[in-house]
């Protein structure tokens, strides 16, 4: 699902992302400049590799989503530490930011019940 930016307001545009056993659910908004914020959940479950064992399990998956999107390259004026995704084509792509996010998760550490 792909956002044109130039179409959000201050208003809170509400999205819901369904991919496998995993919902993407939440909302965006403009917040200033260039920015707007993408403030969400990430709820289901996603097959993960154990560390330990090496075998595949159905992690639980809970997580707060909350950064702002940038209408191109983000230019900070400050040295402010924000979290900051670039959208170079005017749109927010929430199936790309659902499959980094997931990625991400699945890159972490994660171990299954046999072996905690």
């Amino acid at each position: 699902m792909k956002i044109k930016l130039i179409k959000v307001s201050k208003t809170p545009s509400d999205f819901e992302i369904k991919s496998d056993k995993i919902t993407f659910k939440g909302f965006i908004q403009y917040d200033s400049d260039k920015l707007f914020r993408l403030n969400a959940e990430i709820k289901g479950s996603l097959p993960v590799i154990c560390d330990i064992c090496a075998e595949e399990y159905e992690m639980n998956v809970n997580e707060k989503v909350d950064f702002f999107v940038s209408n191109g390259l983000y230019e900070s004026s400050n040295e402010s530490l924000i979290d900051v995704v670039e959208a170079m084509d005017g749109e927010a792509d929430l199936d790309e930011i659902l499959a980094s996010e997931l990625e991400l998760i699945k890159s972490d550490y994660n171990t299954c019940e046999k072996c905690k």
